[in-house]
């Protein structure tokens, strides 16, 4: 609904006689000119109000909802390698590759490209057949090969944007050049929150860089429903905190006591002025803030945990400390109701485009993240949460076939690999392949509208029905296209 029509500070803040009502926009235009002003607003408002058809904000718009169709999936954690994971080099082992090591493409290269390559370049990795399934993963993640069994890899990854920050976005929220809504945020939209007491949607150590805050942004979704941030891609892990969060004051009842009054002051400002979504999510900001302040503290201390525990996701030891830490509290978070959580391993201080120096880029980085990403899984098994949670890693586009300069790859859109652990997918399967150098999908083609559909259909949602009325269409997560994959669904 549109705002009233503006006056002038003067008439907003003119002073009044004790024995009349402040002047409020709305009653200034029935004072004024007998009256006609305010007849005219109150048609176009009327006209407009049997228009509208963007959902109406509940009371209590995190409040959990029905999902379109029974669940395999109650939340997500989302592990997000940022800088682009090269996909011959991890899990998707290309033998033609490696026997063509140095000789030219036999074939034309994409069109769409980033940069210039050069001639073909085998993987520095050796790959291991693993588990009862005998999938093969390279040499750089041994323990997440352990784990394989659980895991389906989706080889056939395709997207649209040969750039980090469309690539990003795109993976994020669906589009790669407008703003648009998170993936966690069009989650919460249509489910809601299952504890009352936590955010929804937290992301881990976001990075600042190629989208930033938008990556766990609600864009015009309204406000609520964007993500809580916790540390960001600068700062070890050690040293995130939630803004703002402190321990509960002492005497929680004066505090309530404000609280109310704040909400009663608020709330008499939207009945004078009308519906705004930005007043309605503060409103609910300050609720949910004092709730969690007994809460969260107690959520994201994972002192509480056991050593062996912590052993398990490398917490303690270098260098799977901080990964592990983000790890370990993405748990924490799920196993307390937190309806998403995205975990990033981002720039600056961790970064996979290997533009140059693959070996070295990639294998640091992969020491990293190995151990607490299977830890993560082997934890959630155990605890019995592995069946109602599901678990996605990811990039935004792998990497060349060929060589960029003497030893790094350049940006791939065209083909990539991603994987699904965890509630209603198919543990210890491949899903899709690619050309025997890794270059284009030949089978199964799945695109990241592919994959938000997917998703969404896990958590019971169908992303053709989960839609939101902004600026005269119906937008959704993935815009006018998407199928499931139901390949990968167990």
């Amino acid at each position: 609904m549109s705002h009233s029509p503006q006056v002038t500070d003067s008439a907003l803040h003119a002073p009044h006689s004790p024995f009349r009502a402040p002047l409020s926009r709305r009653n200034l235009l029935r004072q004024a000119a007998c009256g006609f002003a305010d007849v005219a607003l109150l048609g176009l408002l009327g006209t407009e109000a049997n228009a509208q058809s963007t959902p109406k904000i509940l009371p209590t718009p995190l409040a959990r909802k029905h999902p379109h169709f029974p669940p395999r999936a109650k939340r997500v954690i989302f592990l997000f390698l940022h800088g682009g994971v090269s996909h011959v080099d991890t899990f998707d082992p290309k033998p033609k590759l490696t026997e063509m090591d140095g000789k030219p493409v036999p074939f034309a290269k994409p069109k769409f490209n980033f940069a210039k390559t050069g001639n073909l370049l085998k993987s520095p990795w050796s790959f291991k057949k693993y588990g009862q399934s005998g999938i093969e993963v390279s040499d750089l993640f041994p323990e997440i090969g352990g784990c394989i069994d659980d895991i389906c890899l989706i080889r056939s990854m395709n997207a649209n944007m040969v750039a980090h920050g469309g690539a990003c976005l795109q993976l994020h929220t669906g589009d790669g050049v407008f703003i648009r809504p998170s993936m966690g945020a069009w989650m919460l939209y249509g489910l809601g929150c299952e504890n009352e007491n936590l955010p929804g949607f937290i992301s881990l150590s976001p990075s600042s860089y190629h989208g930033g805050a938008q990556m766990y942004g609600s864009a015009f979704l309204p406000a609520t429903y964007q993500g809580t941030r916790v540390g960001d891609g600068n700062t070890p892990f050690k040293q995130a905190k939630m803004s703002n969060l402190a321990p509960a004051e002492s005497d929680i009842a004066l505090q309530k006591m404000q609280l109310d009054l704040l909400g009663k002051k608020n709330r008499k400002y939207l009945a004078e002025t009308g519906f705004d979504a930005r007043l309605e999510a503060r409103i609910q900001a300050f609720e949910l803030a004092f709730r969690m302040q007994m809460e969260a503290p107690k959520a994201m201390d994972i002192s509480a945990e056991t050593k062996e525990t912590q052993g398990l996701y490398g917490i303690g030891t270098e260098p799977t400390d901080d990964f592990g830490r983000q790890c370990l509290l993405a748990r924490r978070l799920s196993e307390q109701g937190v309806r998403f959580v995205q975990v990033s391993h981002s720039y600056p201080r961790s970064y996979w485009d290997s533009h140059g120096n693959l070996r070295g880029q990639h294998g640091a980085n992969a020491k990293k993240v190995d151990k607490p990403i299977a830890g993560l899984l082997k934890d959630l098994k155990r605890r019995g949460l592995l069946d109602e949670t599901l678990v996605i890693w990811g990039t935004e586009f792998g990497r060349t076939p060929a060589a960029q300069g003497k030893d790094g790859r350049d940006h791939h859109p065209h083909a990539f690999t991603m994987w699904m652990a965890g509630a209603g997918i198919k543990g210890g399967m491949t899903y899709g392949t690619t050309d025997e150098f890794g270059y284009f999908v030949t089978e199964n083609k799945v695109h990241i509208h592919d994959l938000h559909a997917t998703i969404l259909h896990l958590l019971g949602l169908d992303h053709t029905k989960l839609t939101y009325r902004y600026s005269g269409r119906d937008f959704r997560l993935t815009d006018v296209a998407g199928n499931v994959a139901h390949g990968i669904i167990a």
